[in-house]
Parts: structure tokens; sequence; C-alpha cells
């Protein structure tokens, strides 16, 4: 199940980048908020099914 966390990581990276851009465009708060809690968590579930911290 590698390929499964490495979509994680990727879908996380990308929400991560849509918040930089959406800062930049000055856009809502409660977007920009939204977006980095989903990029947080795909990036901690990708994390975690790589077991690197095992």
């Amino acid at each position: 199940m590698n390929g499964l966390s490495t979509l994680l990581i990727f879908v996380g990276l990308f929400l991560l980048g849509g918040v930089f851009s959406f800062v930049k465009q000055k856009q809502s708060k409660s977007l920009i908020t939204l977006l980095s809690i989903g990029a947080a968590m795909c990036l901690v579930a990708g994390v975690l099914r790589l077991e690197v911290w095992n």
C-alpha cells in the first residue's frame, strides 16, 4: 500500500500549494483554514501510512 501513501502526500502538497496561492490572492480566512486543515490531514496520514515513525 505504498502507492496510497504517496498519493496522500501528493494531495497534501497540492493543497498546501493552494493555501499559498489563496493567501497571495487574499481569499477568505475560512477557506484558507479549511484548506490548511485538509493539507495537514493528508500529509500526516500519508507519513503515518509510510510507517516512518515506527
